[in-house]
């Protein structure tokens, strides 16, 4: 659906998945200040709502994802993946519940809401897809809902929730790197008037080059451009907010618990600082390349930030030297990238469980992935 906020003066209309909102209101520079200053709005309403109602919604919902959810209480905020058989991620999902209603904000609502819908058997739930209803509104704060306020999921990046663990290569540079953020459900009808009272109150309207190129900088991953059909949640150190290691038996959680305890995940998120001395900026999708000219990796999301310059996330085979410099090509030739580490070369997590004894050693948990800290095939 389109937003009415694109009929805007100074409106510029965003491209590829981004392309119903706006890029930009006229200034992107002032639109990520004002987003780091936290008084900026965003139009998200290209974002899918789903929702789950009934006395059965959270236990249900809880067999079926890799967060533990089954005990949120109403207003918590939760992130949550499900998972192919395989352990690969084929949703992400925000949840919050308001006592009534789970509320999932999804960038694969019909997918979805179709796989949730198939699941119900005989317990008392049903699933919609509201998004003709229901728009999203993102504000550059960390603080829940008061009382009165809309529905509102709190992201809760990057800190690292209960039951999970983090892949970071470094902890503490994310702590320099928090994003606030938080989506505020409105409904559909009432969003160009919801925008333009926090705009009358003084707070700037900010596109999706503000918003992307503040959650490049903060290694935020996003489920549209960042995941394909082999990504584990691993691989973008996701285990920190939307898996929970020590919960029951969910959809993928063998894999999971897996690359974990005894494997390695095969690839890693990585930030690229891209040469800024020319204009060109590499497409979605382009290869990234070391210095023998092989291809090492894909870019998955890029922008250019107000300080940092031009800078992308891209996917890597996690053997990849972390210190090399590689290229990237683009329309105006290829531009050298240097890498800021986000999952650790080493393929660990932060509480990775000791090797296996003696009596152990050489156990295979699978083709490829032995007890002793093998590797998970690609």
């Amino acid at each position: 659906m389109t937003s009415p906020l694109l009929d805007r003066h100074g409106a510029v209309a965003g491209l590829g998945t981004d392309a119903p909102v706006a890029w930009h209101y006229g200034d992107p520079t002032a639109e990520q200040r004002a987003l780091e200053a936290g008084r900026a709005v965003a139009d998200q309403s290209h974002l899918g709502i789903v929702t789950v109602t009934g006395p059965d919604r959270l236990t249900w919902l809880d067999s079926l994802c890799t967060q533990q959810v089954a005990g949120l209480v109403p207003g918590e905020s939760a992130e949550l993946m499900i998972l192919s058989p395989q352990g690969r991620i084929e949703h992400v999902a925000g949840l919050v519940d308001d006592g009534t209603t789970a509320w999932l904000i999804t960038e694969s609502a019909p997918a979805l809401a179709a796989f949730l819908d198939r699941m119900r058997f005989m317990l008392r739930v049903e699933v919609d897809d509201a998004t003709a209803g229901w728009a999203a509104i993102g504000e550059a704060v960390s603080r829940p809902a008061s009382d009165g306020e809309p529905v509102t999921w709190v992201d809760p990046w990057p800190g690292v929730t209960a039951g999970g663990t983090s892949y970071a290569a470094d902890p503490a540079a994310l702590s320099g790197a928090v994003r606030p953020w938080r989506i505020v459900l409105v409904p559909r009808e009432t969003l160009a008037a919801e925008i333009e009272a926090r705009v009358d109150a003084g707070w700037t309207l900010a596109g999706t080059w503000a918003t992307e190129a503040i959650r490049i900088a903060a290694h935020r991953p996003r489920a549209a451009l960042d995941v394909d059909d082999h990504s584990l949640p691993h691989e973008l150190d996701w285990l920190r907010t939307a898996v929970h290691l020590h919960k029951g038996c969910y959809r993928g959680q063998e894999t999971v618990a897996k690359v974990h305890n005894v494997g390695r995940p095969p690839r890693r998120l990585t930030m690229l600082l891209l040469d800024g001395s020319g204009h060109s900026l590499p497409e979605l999708g382009a290869d990234v390349l070391n210095a023998e000219g092989a291809t090492v990796g894909r870019v998955t999301s890029v922008a250019r930030h107000h300080e940092l310059g031009p800078v992308a996330l891209a996917i890597l085979k996690r053997s990849v030297d972390p210190s090399s410099v590689l290229t990237v090509p683009t329309d105006g030739g290829p531009v050298t990238a240097a890498q800021e580490l986000i999952v650790n070369a080493d393929g660990f997590s932060a509480d990775r469980p000791p090797k296996p004894g003696p009596t152990m050693k050489g156990l295979l948990m699978g083709k490829g992935c032995a007890a002793d800290g093998g590797d998970l095939p690609g």
